[in-house]
């Protein structure tokens, strides 16, 4: 047990490191580049709806197939079914295997089965494909606190911070850490 934490600490630390230095570069050239310009600059009010445009345009596949696909994993999590959840967003991430929201969104079903691996594997893969997603690096940190690696949700909570000034769940989530990094000015 305590060689496989070891090794899974690793692979996180790698990751991180991964995901901060090396992906922005492969973000599309798309119109979530507007969207993202405009997000940067935007205050409260405005950034919400600018978030929700992004989020929008991240659901979209470009196939109508994949799309109810993704909405019946979305449907299954809001149920509290995971097992289908996992079992329509594979099913999107096989045919459309590019396609990043169905990544995020599957992991966010194995992070809920506490299948943290997979988790992280998915993330991974939803940042390599989008590496803007605030809500995948959000999702990161999470699952990095979960994984007893404060530092690193700092780091992962910061960088969707970066992106996304005004996103409440990471907010909290930073505040959460601060408590248990023993109030640290973050």
């Amino acid at each position: 047990m305590g060689a496989a934490n070891l090794n899974l600490n690793r692979i996180v630390a790698a990751f991180v490191a991964i995901v901060t230095f090396s992906l922005p570069a492969l973000a599309e050239e798309t119109r979530l580049d507007g969207l993202f310009a405009q997000l940067s600059q935007a205050e409260a009010p405005e950034a919400r709806k600018i978030a929700a445009e992004i989020e929008l345009e991240l659901s979209r596949s470009g196939s109508p197939a994949m799309d109810l696909l993704l909405r019946r994993g979305e449907d299954a999590i809001e149920a509290g079914d995971m097992a289908a959840a996992v079992e329509h967003l594979s099913a999107a991430i096989d045919h459309a295997p590019e396609f990043a929201e169905a990544w995020h969104l599957r992991s966010v079903a194995y992070f809920r089965q506490e299948r943290y691996g997979l988790a992280l594997h998915d993330i991974e893969r939803a940042l390599v494909l989008e590496p803007r997603h605030f809500n995948a690096i959000y999702g990161l940190g999470v699952l990095l606190e979960e994984l007893g690696q404060p530092d690193l949700a700092d780091e992962a909570f910061s960088r969707a911070l970066a992106i996304h000034p005004y996103h409440e769940d990471v907010t909290k989530a930073r505040e959460s850490v601060a408590r248990d990094l023993g109030g640290a000015d973050l």
